[in-house]
């Protein structure tokens, strides 16, 4: 443990080495089926392809040219025009689940139920009421059930957590962190239908919300205001976020304008500044606390940029499903049910908000 009593002044010489879910360091080389061969799938495809030893044996759409399309395109052996198809393959032993988030539940629940493992995409349902169904159902089957939340697996996450563990910021004080896109709201858009699980906070505002949780759990209170579209979605949204001892940490998420896509982590002692898009493969600055004192730098130099970061979740699951656990032990089920019922909460509050104009 690193001595907190030090010098506010007084950093780290040398930062925490990150946990690296490597390939070929003892996980089982595991079949894994695609539901939903749409364009997160075709990235996470395409970085499991590059950079890990599983297997792709199979993807399913409901419709069989779609499917077989996109198995042609990635090398995979068979396709199948029904997920029920895919279910009953015997050489899937995980299921991706990439579909729209109003599938969620009923895809993975068909998952579970068939005895596979199952990653779902992020949200992993549309609201903490259905998340807690997926997570009783599978806790009861005994398969692993992931969040797709890849953030978490990235090499980064694993340093910022050590720091914080180690108490090298001192008390956590705030997460400021933001991620709007301008997104087009063209006829059919799924970000601005309600009942495909559109808005702002569902599809962007998870990620500041799960790096407030990683570094500051459950908040105390939510204070959400923002706007909603004529079509019923929220469109941006600031999260004001009360947690034991008073830290107070402020999100912000739209799909109206893009934001910055940065993170800081304040502390007494020194503050975090991660760098854009933190959410994704990036670098970041420890800074201390007092005025022009020390910093210090990271940057992921295991060479995987951008969406290459997808490979580390598929990994993951494969090492946790090799050492007999049925959850991630860094996004675990309990949080993921958590950081959506505060979702649940901000939509309520926006809710009742103003149309944006």
């Amino acid at each position: 443990m690193i001595d907190i009593d030090r010098k506010k002044d007084m950093l780290p010489t040398h930062l925490p080495e990150a946990e690296l879910y490597l390939p070929n360091t003892g996980e089982p080389s595991l079949g894994w089926g695609i539901v939903g061969p749409g364009w997160i799938a075709n990235e996470f495809v395409t970085a499991m392809r590059k950079f890990t030893a599983q297997r792709l044996v199979a993807v399913a759409s409901r419709s069989n040219e779609r499917a077989a399309a996109f198995a042609s395109t990635h090398g995979i052996e068979r396709s199948y025009g029904s997920i029920e198809e895919l279910l009953s393959d015997p050489h899937v032993d995980v299921v991706y689940v990439a579909t729209p988030q109003n599938e969620h539940l009923n895809m993975g629940l068909a998952a579970i139920a068939a005895g596979k493992h199952v990653l779902i995409e992020k949200p992993i349902a549309l609201n903490a009421a259905e998340a807690e169904t997926l997570a009783d159902s599978a806790r009861k089957a005994g398969v692993l059930l992931m969040e797709a939340m890849w953030s978490r697996y990235l090499p980064q996450a694993s340093v910022l957590r050590k720091l914080v563990a180690d108490g090298v910021l001192g008390d956590i004080r705030a997460v400021l962190a933001d991620h709007g896109q301008a997104i087009e709201p063209k006829p059919g858009q799924r970000h601005y239908r309600p009942e495909l699980g559109g808005g702002a906070l569902l599809e962007l505002g998870i990620y500041p919300l799960q790096l407030n949780s990683m570094i500051l759990g459950a908040p105390r209170k939510i204070t959400a205001i923002g706007g909603m579209t004529d079509t019923g979605v929220d469109a941006y949204a600031t999260l004001v976020l009360t947690h034991d001892g008073g830290a107070q940490s402020t999100l912000y998420t739209s799909i109206l304008d893009r934001t910055p896509m940065t993170a800081v982590i304040t502390g007494t002692q020194a503050s975090i500044n991660i760098d854009s898009c933190f959410y994704a493969p990036t670098s970041f600055t420890l800074v201390s606390s007092e005025f022009s004192g020390p910093t210090r730098s990271w940057q992921d130099q295991t060479g995987l940029r951008v969406f290459d970061g997808l490979s580390w979740e598929a990994n993951a699951l494969a090492r946790f499903v090799g050492d007999g656990r049925t959850e991630s032990p860094v996004h675990t089920l309990d949080e993921t049910i958590s950081i959506l019922s505060t979702i649940d909460a901000a939509r309520s509050q926006v809710a009742s908000s103003v149309l944006v104009p």
